[in-house]
């Protein structure tokens, strides 16, 4: 292993799949191990994404199974690392957004990091957003300023797409100026219809949706959407897009078949996706995709079809689409650990540059 630090990071994004954890040094090689969520811990997260009964009781209980569930993770990884607790540096740990309203000056991430580090016996980084929020910006999106360190290149203007549950790209300039900012729904709504009408967890390469057909009205139903219209920073969640958002604008619309609702969420996603490209990145030279999205075939099919220019995996760039996030947080770790900002007001909105994260000693 590198003499570099070694950090891990985890994620639990929006589309509630399961934990990715990634161990690193900057530079150097990662490793990856990944668990699924449990169906019932899934369900919890799930309920508690809005207002719920009891909800700081069932939130704190639903922090402690999910950090059991991260170290758990990281015992696995080390395992294959061959590695003790003491040769890691920190540990990044986003936790499970529930609430996103940086508008009313707060966002909440499930999590425990006191007790991961007490599981771990390793330095626990968590609570990343909180200080761009107290500073003014949105606390979102976090990954650009990792993009640029570890994807961009000199004289090219390069996109990095992530798309999970929810969908942000990462603009890194020609010039080395970088922007971001969150697009729309990644995942999550073509994940809930079908696990809604076929129980699946998810679209695979997105075949239910390429035998569908996109419903024009319904298209244009969803993009009446405010925060479309809104130039950044801006970021969004869950307490904009889920299955209520969506009743709503199926409302009214000519009524057409479960399948070709979902071929018209996968547009949707692509859709949303090229336009900002095209409207803020117009210059762009290269998409990169991460993140579940850059599984879809289908999905991956329709943003070459609507963007004019080469669309591929991160992997090209030798990072697996499934491991950029949690790399992200090592990095984010990392970071803090250094005393380095993690923000980028030109993304967040920020008032200015700031650390990021809070410290638990193990």
């Amino acid at each position: 292993m590198p003499n570099s630090p070694l950090y891990i990071g985890l994620m639990s994004g929006t589309s509630l799949d399961g934990v990715d954890a990634v161990l690193s040094a900057f530079p150097g090689k990662q490793q990856a191990a990944y668990l699924p969520f449990p169906a019932d811990l899934k369900h919890e997260l799930m309920a508690l994404q809005s207002p719920t009964e009891n909800e700081i009781h069932r939130e704190s209980m639903a922090a402690n199974r999910l950090v059991q569930l991260y170290a758990e993770c990281i015992r696995n990884l080390l395992a294959s690392a061959q590695l003790r607790p003491d040769q890691i540096r920190a540990i990044g740990a986003h936790g499970q957004t529930i609430r996103h309203l940086p508008a009313s000056g707060y966002t909440r991430q499930i999590n425990n990091p006191a007790l991961l580090a007490e599981l771990t016996g390793i330095d626990v980084v968590a609570d990343f957003r909180s200080r761009d929020v107290a500073a003014g910006g949105q606390g979102a999106p976090l990954v650009p300023a990792f993009h640029q360190a570890v994807f961009s290149k000199p004289g090219i203007t390069r996109v990095i797409a992530n798309i999970g549950g929810i969908s942000n790209i990462s603009l890194l300039r020609a010039d080395g100026s970088l922007s971001g900012f969150d697009t729309g729904p990644g995942n999550m709504l073509m994940d809930s219809w079908i696990n809604t009408h076929l129980g699946a967890a998810y679209d695979k390469d997105g075949h239910w949706a390429a035998g569908g057909k996109v419903n024009p009205a319904l298209l244009d139903a969803l993009f009446e959407t405010e925060f479309l219209r809104q130039p950044p920073p801006k970021s969004t969640g869950r307490d904009l897009f889920n299955a209520d958002w969506l009743a709503a604008k199926i409302q009214g619309v000519v009524i057409c078949s479960a399948q070709d609702v979902q071929a018209t969420l996968a547009a949707f996603t692509a859709l949303t996706l090229s336009d900002a490209i095209k409207l803020y990145a117009g210059d762009a030279m290269e998409v990169y995709v991460c993140g579940g999205g850059a599984y879809n075939a289908h999905l991956m099919q329709l943003l070459h079809q609507a963007l004019p220019v080469p669309v591929a995996s991160t992997a090209q760039l030798g990072v697996s689409p499934s491991e950029v996030e949690a790399l992200a947080f090592a990095w984010l770790a990392a970071r803090f650990c250094e005393r380095l900002p993690g923000n980028v007001p030109a993304v967040t909105g920020a008032r200015g540059s700031r650390i990021l994260g809070a410290l638990y000693p193990a």
